[in-house]
């Protein structure tokens, strides 16, 4: 069988992330993340917003894909992931809007939210490659990841882009309905590190590596310490290691008093000195 084939029969009794609902999608079932056969995208674009080393001169091509796998109740992108704002296209179609991005001279694919399309991606690049797709593709993903999935993933993705959201279970299951998020993100961080190492960056363009998101939260909740611990010790001290800022109460959060108030700059500058502690030097 090849890569896609074997994608594409995981669908029929679907366990393309840990949630492994065993729906089958070839017939139009849909299990927790909401999603079909066909993919749903709802932008497709130049970004200028993403890491330097991803934007250059002429922006990351990303691709938004509609619905999602986790359950964040503070979701800054809450109508496509939760309310499924977008466009059902086919496979066809989804290489060419691979195609346009290179077209309009983007330095890289990058797919945002992918996990619950796997299948679908997979396919549309073997189709855009026969076709000229040369720049790097980035799986642009919140960390909930079936590790058996990303082993089928090597030699297709150049860039993984993951969060790491929680370093506590109880934490990831309150606020992203996510009981075992650590676990299957460590797990598949690591096997991502394992196909494309740290990130290469030639002439101030990522080709090649990992990139590690982690969103600092108010008061702690994230569990930022242990999570930096383990990239520091368990992946790579020359990890690239986004450590974002920008949270800010969307969706539900304010029914979470916790939540519902940004972090200050001390909260940030905190675990920004945790990671130095720890060794990490690239990103922030």
């Amino acid at each position: 069988m090849t890569t896609v084939e074997k994608l594409y029969e995981i669908l029929k009794s679907c366990e393309l992330c840990p949630r492994k609902c065993g729906v089958d999608r070839t017939k139009g079932e849909k299990g927790v993340c909401r999603s079909g056969l066909n993919p749903v995208i709802s932008s497709v674009g130049p970004h200028f917003g993403e890491e330097p080393e991803l934007v250059g001169r002429h922006g990351s091509g990303t691709i938004f894909f509609t619905n999602c796998n986790l359950g964040c109740v503070y979701c800054q992108n809450y109508d496509i992931s939760h309310l499924g704002y977008g466009k059902e296209i086919t496979v066809d179609e989804l290489a060419k809007q691979m195609l346009f991005l290179q077209g309009i001279l983007c330095h890289n694919i990058n797919l945002v939210t992918p996990t619950h399309f796997v299948p679908q991606i997979v396919k549309a690049i073997k189709i855009a490659k026969k076709q000229g797709l040369k720049i790097p593709i980035v799986y642009n993903c919140g960390g909930y990841e079936n590790v058996e999935v990303i082993k089928l993933l090597e030699g297709i993705v150049d860039i993984y882009m993951p969060d790491i959201k929680y370093s506590d279970n109880e934490i990831a299951k309150k606020y992203s309905n996510a009981s075992d998020y650590f676990e299957r993100a460590k797990e598949s961080i690591k096997e991502m590190h394992r196909q494309v190492g740290d990130l290469q960056v030639e002439d101030g363009i990522a080709v090649r590596g990992l990139i590690i998101r982690h969103l600092v939260l108010p008061d702690n909740l994230a569990g930022s310490q242990e999570i930096l611990r383990f990239i520091s010790e368990e992946i790579s001290k020359d990890t690239y290691v986004n450590i974002m800022d920008q949270y800010r109460p969307m969706f539900k959060a304010f029914s979470y008093p916790e939540l519902n108030r940004r972090i200050t700059s001390l909260e940030f500058s905190k675990v920004v000195g945790i990671a130095r502690r720890f060794g990490l030097h690239r990103g922030f």
